[in-house]
């Protein structure tokens, strides 16, 4: 089963080495500044119906979660919604019928990044290994990943990584393979860039208690951070997002108008700077309440009824 981390613990109340400082940030364009409620509703619906680039996909409905067997009808309406939006799709597990949704998503005509679900249970993390490979082989991945911070939970150590890539990429000819942590992973653990073909950064203002305003740069930050570590490997962010809802972060606060602005600023800012990223999430889980609180379940574009929550359609207003 995937375990999260409590994500109050997460890099904002580390090392001031670690934390974003408006003196070291970089110009950005903020561009939701000064825009009236109705233009950001507009711009929404404007970016969202002509594509984004990824989205990680967010298989359990109301009541389930992470072990229980998901139906592959569930599966592909969830895909289905999401079709004529976005182009990839990120996954994180290769067994309990997540080895189904890369599948379905190429079948679909989805691009996908498929991950396998690494942790302190060893046996497990071998099944989880042995069906990322089969489903590369078999020619359902784009970009494979061996493992999901690892590191960061502090699950497995640094050579049970490193072998878990080595063999992997052994196995894998025509895949390129990467590992996903947070931003500051890849500075302190250089190791991780020389194994990596791709380097899969997860980039979160939130969970490092930023306030909105400079959420933006922070992201953008982290971003040049990595790609300045990168030894000039493809940098890609698996994961950034904000959440509509729950407790406060530090200076983050969840709501519906800071969710909606945040999508905005990272898919036109992506776009501007040609930046391959993952949107989290595509829908609300209510299973992650008992990993990261109240606020844990409610990261998605769709609720947990898969009802979109933006745009004027949704009937929600900012």
């Amino acid at each position: 089963m995937l375990q999260l981390k409590t994500k109050e613990k997460m890099s904002y109340k580390i090392d001031k080495y670690l934390s974003f400082s408006e003196h070291d940030s970089v110009p950005y364009q903020n561009y939701v500044a000064e825009k009236s409620d109705s233009l950001l509703e507009d711009l929404f619906v404007e970016i969202f119906n002509g594509g984004f680039s990824g989205i990680c996909f967010s298989m359990y409905a109301q009541g389930q979660k992470p072990g229980d067997i998901i139906s592959e009808e569930q599966i592909r309406r969830r895909l289905a919604l999401l079709k004529p939006h976005v182009k990839w799709v990120r996954t994180f597990s290769c067994t309990e019928s997540n080895e189904l949704i890369p599948q379905i998503a190429k079948e679909m005509g989805f691009k996908t990044l498929v991950g396998a679900w690494l942790g302190s249970d060893l046996e497990k993390n071998t099944a989880e290994l042995n069906g990322l490979v089969q489903l590369a082989n078999d020619g359902f991945v784009d970009i494979a990943a061996v493992g999901n911070e690892v590191l960061y939970r502090k699950d497995l150590t640094e050579k049970q990584l490193e072998d878990y890539l080595i063999s992997v990429k052994s196995q894998l000819k025509d895949v390129p393979v990467g590992y996903v942590d947070a931003y500051y992973e890849f500075e302190l653990k250089p190791f991780l860039i020389d194994l990596c073909d791709v380097i899969l950064v997860n980039c979160y203002p939130f969970w490092e208690g930023t306030d909105f305003t400079a959420s933006l740069s922070h992201m953008n930050q982290m971003f040049r951070r990595t790609v300045q570590v990168a030894k000039g490997k493809k940098v890609i962010i698996t994961e950034t997002g904000w959440p509509s809802q729950g407790n406060n972060i530090g200076f983050a606060i969840p709501s519906y108008a800071n969710a909606l602005k945040y999508f905005i600023n990272a898919q036109l800012w992506a776009a501007d700077n040609n930046v391959d990223l993952f949107y989290f999430s595509s829908f609300d889980e209510d299973w992650k309440f008992d990993a990261e609180g109240e606020v844990g379940g409610y990261w998605g574009l769709w609720d947990i009824n898969e009802k979109l929550k933006f745009g004027v359609e949704s009937g929600n207003r900012i």
